[in-house]
This record gives structure tokens, C-alpha cells and sequence, in this order.
């Protein structure tokens, strides 16, 4: 046997009592003392550090380095700004994964891609082959640089101690920055592999690893191995190369998969006209097109897409685990690519209302490779030791549209409806006409309001306004995190609430249907109006064309003091156009200042204007 690899952080997790096996050609820790389900819940609930220094880090430079990283690679890399990371594949001729990985733009100069660990070399000798028609150059830094995961709910506040007090990255994610901890160097990327909404991944030069590692400890960060990575990873429905993609050449995986097996590959691959004939794109077109279809349950292009990855939940007690045999009505339609017990922290309460526990539970879930017409909530079998025991398809395992904290989805939990009272409408609306008034002179004359189209109006414009309701903040959405409960942006919404569920329920019964929306008359709205009508100027002297959308335009970020109305996924979103090079919308945010993000950086707008 080949000697094991060892990365930079190997004597410390050898100190604190890791147990270190082969992972990849690598010895890495697989699980410290406290055990995985200890590091599993203290990732969720506060921060844990992952050695991920056995991940192949490449440096690609030279004036062709975009030419060839746009023929080798899935995604657009021209629309990789500097400051971002994105997410792709590097394909084969025939649409399968020889690697996914991650492109990093840190600077103007060069380009670094990180790989699989046990992918490197395979990768390098793949790379090699096809840069040699391209002038740039590719150099592997793995032993040169570490590399540590921070994950959790804490990370953001203890990085912050090392830069003192400086904003780690821009908030979203895939952000980039080049910072100072405490006079050493570090390079961030707002990147990770457990699905924590809020979390990062560190470069540090090698001599700096186990200073870092050791001060994040000191800080109250615990460390994490590869069996806490894997469960939080399944839980976030996250592949790994050997289990959930391949090319074939990997001896854990069951079969070749093409790309778009996986749901990510949407995020991953581009057909921009500007990458050009790259490696794969053939063969990846015609898996778009399957996916594609799939998506709508056109199920005619299937033989392209026959099996996809899909989340799996064990409905009977037992433990799911990687290779074992998926039955639908007795029919074998697949198998599990990957299996765990996954640990989570009980929550009680609904919406915002909802505290998680100290109260620890488990669940058995999984990634399986199956026919690609199974859809969410069908149940189906699994072969767990000669016994088939019931499991279901879920939407997801894990959301994180809740931050700071990742919140696992449990199947089945259902949110409670607000019960309406069966009394006479005469004596209903008598009494919401009470609850009116009562909940009007509670919001303008016993609260401090401080929504201004609430509490500024003169005593004449309210006489005029046609009901309670008028000039009323009570945008909500729906939120996956907690189970589709509609919740509201604002405040001081619990009677509007009430207000509109009786309104959806008089509405069904008058119209006689089923599913009813009801939605005030808002800023978003008045938005559209204005987007409209210059979208219509725009377009004013050919009607006989198809519109063309608006762009550039520049913008709050909504995490920077943006209204909703003004982001494409906002009023915004029919409107503005998409860039070809970016393949995003069209849309430039204002600089700001770093130490105050809620201010136009003047200089920096005045580049960007003249940019534009």
C-alpha cells in the first residue's frame, strides 16, 4: 500500500485523541472523543472547524487561464466577478462528472480551483492533457496553503475577533475576501459543505494552521471530523464524488451518472454562447433538456435522465445506508447512494414563534439514485437486510431560509390552522368590527407605531380611508423552514392575520373554490406600476417586437438598506433584463462603505456609473 498523505493539522487531530483513517489516500480523523452526534449537533447550534487541507487546491494563471477554465469546467467562468466563488462541475465527453468542484476569483490575476481530495491527482492528469493548447499555466498549492471549514451559527462572530471587528465577507454567499487575523493572512470564502446558512471556509498558509486551528478553539469553536461532515452534508442533500456522481472510473459508485443527476447541476452548468464548444456540452445539452422536461412531468425525454438523486426519509424504524436496493409497488427503481442517522435538536412552537430544545431526537435519511419519475411524498420501500421497510421521498431534509440556524425539515409535521368559529355572519362581523376598532386605537394611541403610513396620517385622511386595513404593513410569505407557516416581515400583525384567514374563508364559500389569495395593495405594487410603465417607453417605438426588459439598473442591496421592490426577486423581477456575460440579472448594487453598509461609498459609485 501507498503511505497515507498527511495534511498540515495531522499531529494536532493525532493530540486530541482523533481516530484517523484511510480517507482518499489520506489519514484524516473520522471522529474526535466527544463522538459524531456530538459534533453533528454542535455544528448546528454554534461552530465547529473541519481540517479540509486534503482538498486539492490549484492555481490557474495566465492570459488564456479563462479560455481554458471555460472549456474544462461546467460553469460560466467570465461571469465570475472578483470577490466570488461558484459551484461547478468538470465534465466528460459524455456528461458525467469527473469532479465537482469549487472556482475561487480572488484577485484579477488567477484563478483557484479546489477539487476532491481523492480526485486530485486523477484531475491534474485530466487538466494537464488539455491545457497544454492553452498559454496559462496550473500549479498545485495543497501542500503550500490549509485549508479549514468554520460552520455554524457562531462562526461569523468568532472570525470577526481575528479581524477585528471587520466584516468577514459581503453577506451572501459565495463572497470572497483577503483579510488580516490577528497579523497573519487569510483568504475567506463564504463557501461550505454542511449547509449552515452561516458559515465559511479559511486559507492560511501552512505554518499558520495550527495557530489558527488552536485560536478558534480558544474561542470556543470545537473541532469536527469527516463522520460529523458526512451526516451534516446528507442532511443538506449535498453529494459526494463516489456516491452521488461519477464518471464510471470510481469503484463506489453503482453506475456512470450523467450531470444532471443532480439537482445542484442546475446551479453548475451554463450554456452560455460565450464558453463556446467546451468539453461535455453536447451531451449536457441534451440532459438540460431531459431535466427540463422532468420538471414539468414531461416524462418523454426520460431514457436521457432515467434516474436522478432524490432525498430519502425511513419511514419504519431502521437505519438507511449507502447501496441498498429502492422498491416502488415491488418494482426495483433504484438504490441509496448514501445512508446515516442523523441527530437534530427538537423545536417547539410554530413560525417565529418556535424555540429549538435542549431535547435531542434522530432520524434515518438519505440520498438514493432513482427513476427519475418518482416524485416528492411517494412512498416506497427499502431493503434493509432482507426486510422492506417503508420510506418516503421528502421535499428536503434540512432549510435554510431561517439563519442563523439550519433547520431540519421532519416529515409529516404539519403546521395548525386558526379555527373558524361557526356562528351566525352577523354576529361574526359584529365582532371583527369590535376587534377593529379595539386593535385601531391599541395601534395609534396605546403602542409607539413606528411604521410612518400608520402613525402619520391626520385625523382627516383617516376618516377617509375606506376601512382598518388601510395603509397596513402585513407582507408574509410563506417559509419553508417552518413547514410553509406564513410569516410576516412585520411586527404587530397577529389581528391582520386573523383578518385575512377569515376573508380566504368567507371567499371560499362565496366563489365556491378551494384556493384563495388575498393580498393588500402594497409598495411592491406600486413599484410594478412605475417598472411598467418604463419598460413601455423603453419599448415605445417597435410594439410589433417582443419587449425588451430594462437594464442596467443600480440598486440597494436589500441587505444594505434595499427595499424588496427594488431586487429581482422582488416587483423587480419582470422587468429587468439579464446580463449574457453574467447570466444574472441585470442588476449593479451601490458600493458601500465597509465599515458601514448602509452607506453609498460616493467614489466607488462614481466608477461604477461610469462603468455602466
Amino acid at each position: 500500500m501507498a503511505e497515507l498523505k498527511r495534511t498540515q493539522l495531522y499531529d494536532v487531530h493525532v493530540a486530541e485523541g482523533g481516530t484517523m483513517v484511510d480517507f482518499g489516500g489520506w489519514e484524516m480523523p473520522i471522529q474526535y472523543p466527544s463522538g459524531i452526534i456530538a459534533e453533528h449537533l454542535y455544528t448546528r447550534h454554534f461552530c465547529s472547524i473541519f481540517d479540509v487541507s486534503h482538498m486539492g487546491r490549484l492555481i490557474v494563471e495566465g492570459p488564456e487561464m479563462v479560455k481554458f477554465l471555460q472549456h474544462v469546467l461546467t460553469s460560466n467562468v467570465e461571469s465570475l466577478v472578483v470577490g466570488k466563488a461558484q459551484y461547478c462541475m468538470i465534465p466528460d465527453e459524455n456528461g458525467c462528472a469527473i469532479d465537482d468542484a469549487y472556482l475561487y476569483r480572488f484577485s484579477e490575476e488567477r484563478y483557484l480551483l479546489i477539487v476532491n481530495a481523492s480526485n486530485t491527482d486523477k484531475d491534474l492528469e485530466h487538466l494537464n492533457k488539455v491545457i497544454k493548447d492553452f498559454d496559462c499555466t496550473i500549479t498545485n498549492i495543497t501542500p503550500e496553503w490549509a485549508s479549514v471549514a468554520v460552520q455554524g451559527p457562531k462562526s461569523k462572530e468568532l472570525l470577526m475577533v481575528l479581524s477585528g471587528g471587520e466584516a468577514i465577507t459581503e453577506p451572501e454567499k459565495n463572497a470572497l475576501n483577503h483579510l488580516d487575523f490577528e497579523g497573519r493572512e487569510a483568504y475567506v470564502a463564504k463557501t461550505g459543505y454542511t449547509g449552515e446558512p452561516i458559515g465559511y471556509e479559511v486559507f492560511v498558509k501552512s505554518e499558520d494552521a495550527e495557530w489558527f486551528w488552536n485560536r478558534m478553539k480558544e474561542l470556543g469553536a470545537k473541532p469536527a471530523a469527516l463522520g460529523a461532515r458526512d451526516t451534516l452534508r446528507v442532511e443538506a442533500g449535498m453529494p459526494l464524488y463516489g456516491h452521488e456522481m461519477s464518471d464510471g472510473n470510481d469503484h463506489d459508485a453503482p453506475t456512470p451518472m450523467p450531470i444532471f443527476a443532480v439537482s445542484l447541476a442546475k446551479f453548475a452548468v451554463s450554456f452560455s454562447e460565450r464558453k463556446g464548444d467546451y468539453i461535455g456540452r453536447e451531451a449536457l445539452a441534451k440532459q438540460k433538456s431531459a431535466f427540463d422536461k422532468i420538471q414539468c412531468r414531461d416524462y418523454s425525454e426520460i431514457d436521457v435522465l432515467p434516474k436522478s438523486i432524490k432525498p430519502i426519509t425511513l419511514l419504519d424504524r431502521g437505519v438507511l445506508r449507502k447501496d441498498m436496493e429502492v422498491y416502488k409497488n415491488g418494482e426495483l427503481v433504484g438504490i441509496t447512494t448514501s445512508g446515516t442517522m442523523v441527530p437534530y435538536y427538537k423545536a417547539e412552537g410554530e413560525g417565529l414563534e418556535s424555540v429549538i430544545t435542549e431535547e435531542i431526537a434522530k432520524r434515518s435519511i438519505g440520498l438514493a439514485y432513482i427513476s427519475s419519475d418518482i416524485l416528492p411524498d411517494d412512498i416506497v420501500e427499502v431493503d434493509v437486510r432482507g426486510k422492506r421497510l417503508k420510506a418516503v421521498i421528502p421535499q428536503k431534509h434540512l432549510d435554510t431560509m431561517a439563519p442563523p440556524f439550519a433547520r431540519p425539515m421532519i416529515y409529516g409535521t404539519e403546521i395548525s390552522q386558526m379555527e373558524i368559529s361557526d356562528e351566525p355572519r352577523a354576529k361574526k362581523a359584529l365582532t371583527l368590527i369590535k376587534k377593529a376598532e379595539d386593535n385601531h386605537l391599541w395601534r395609534q394611541k396605546k403602542c409607539v407605531n413606528l411604521i410612518p403610513s400608520e402613525n402619520t396620517p391626520s385625523k382627516a385622511v383617516q376618516m377617509l380611508s375606506a376601512s382598518d386595513p388601510s395603509a397596513r404593513y402585513a407582507e408574509h410569505k410563506k417559509v419553508k423552514s417552518f413547514y410553509d407557516k406564513d410569516i410576516f416581515y412585520y411586527q404587530a400583525t397577529g389581528f391582520i392575520d386573523e383578518v385575512e384567514q377569515l376573508a380566504v374563508d368567507e371567499l371560499r364559500k362565496y366563489f365556491g373554490c378551494t384556493e384563495v389569495e388575498t393580498r393588500v395593495i402594497s409598495g411592491q405594487m406600486s413599484n410594478v406600476c412605475a417598472f411598467s410603465a418604463l419598460m413601455d417607453w423603453k419599448n415605445r417605438l417597435n410594439r410589433k417586437q417582443t419587449p425588451q426588459r430594462l437594464g442596467y439598473i443600480l440598486n440597494n442591496h436589500i441587505i444594505k438598506g434595499g427595499h424588496l421592490s427594488a431586487q429581482p426577486m422582488g416587483a423587480l423581477h419582470d422587468y429587468v433584463a439579464v446580463d449574457p456575460k453574467t447570466e444574472r440579472s441585470a442588476v449593479v448594487n451601490f458600493p458601500v462603505l465597509k465599515d458601514n453598509i448602509f452607506k453609498i461609498d460616493v467614489e466607488e459609485t462614481k466608477k461604477v456609473i461610469d462603468e455602466y
